[in-house]
């Protein structure tokens, strides 16, 4: 079900067990080859397979596209909403349904940059609501489930996900092939650095010049498939257990 076909009565209708799908993503620099609306397209389609298998028993909010991107701002088309400023839009989302009454939020996303302010905001909003024990609150990063494209066709070259990088760029020839610039031309960009695994406070071009970071030059649409297959059976398979939970235990 998408919220935004529906009419308030439609929603009190609703069995509040049902879950809450919030995706949300971003508008920034996807190198030279890439528009700057990748993480939204790209996030889209992954809901829209999901939301095509689950057949009404999640309930989806429209994609928010306004990310976490300040890292990217040296790159001009960027747009982002300051850090604590995100964290407390994001709040407010989940707040909306606990509102009314639902009680399984699940914010699905597509943006490297939106991955701690969004655990962090779901982290607050538990402490606000401590004295609950009926609450599910998820945050979940598509491409984090620990599936391998790489294992699962010996094509790729990469094994992770980068930015505007092979897998990214396979997606969105798979989608949008008209958006896609001459992504062969595109010199490869380290995608660790030498302190890892520390993590290194870091804005984009710190590094890379382009603005990509990976290897686009191995790109294809038939990777992409396999990505968006692969990525949004995840997502799947974690709203059924979602759908199962026992709605107060731990385990579920």
């Amino acid at each position: 079900m998408q919220l935004i076909d529906l009419k308030w009565p439609d929603l009190a209708a609703l069995d509040r067990d049902i879950p809450v799908v919030i995706p949300v993503a971003a508008l920034e620099q996807h190198g030279h080859h890439m528009p700057l609306f990748t993480d939204s397209l790209l996030l889209g389609e992954v809901i829209r397979r999901v939301s095509e298998a689950n057949q009404g028993n999640v309930l989806f909010a429209p994609l928010m596209w306004l990310g976490n991107s300040e890292h990217h701002l040296d790159f001009p088309g960027t747009m982002t909403a300051s850090p604590r400023v995100y964290l407390d839009l994001l709040k407010d989302m989940v707040e909306n349904f606990l509102f009314h009454g639902f009680r399984r939020v699940v914010l699905v996303n597509g943006h490297g940059g939106n991955i701690v302010p969004m655990q962090q905001a779901l982290f607050e909003v538990r402490q606000r609501h401590r004295e609950r024990e009926d609450l599910l609150l998820l945050a979940i990063t598509y491409w984090t489930f620990g599936a391998k494209p790489k294992q699962t066709n010996g094509l790729f070259v990469q094994s992770q996900m980068g930015h505007a990088c092979e897998w990214e760029t396979s997606m969105m020839l798979r989608i949008r092939p008209e958006l896609v610039g001459d992504y062969r031309a595109a010199a490869s960009t380290a995608q660790e650095g030498p302190f890892a695994p520390a993590h290194r406070a870091w804005i984009t071009k710190d590094r890379t010049e382009p603005g990509h970071i990976g290897d686009p030059r191995n790109a294809t649409a038939e990777k992409g498939e396999v990505i968006f297959r692969t990525f949004s059976a995840d997502v799947v398979a974690l709203l059924e257990r979602v759908i199962k939970w026992d709605g107060k235990s731990w385990e579920g």
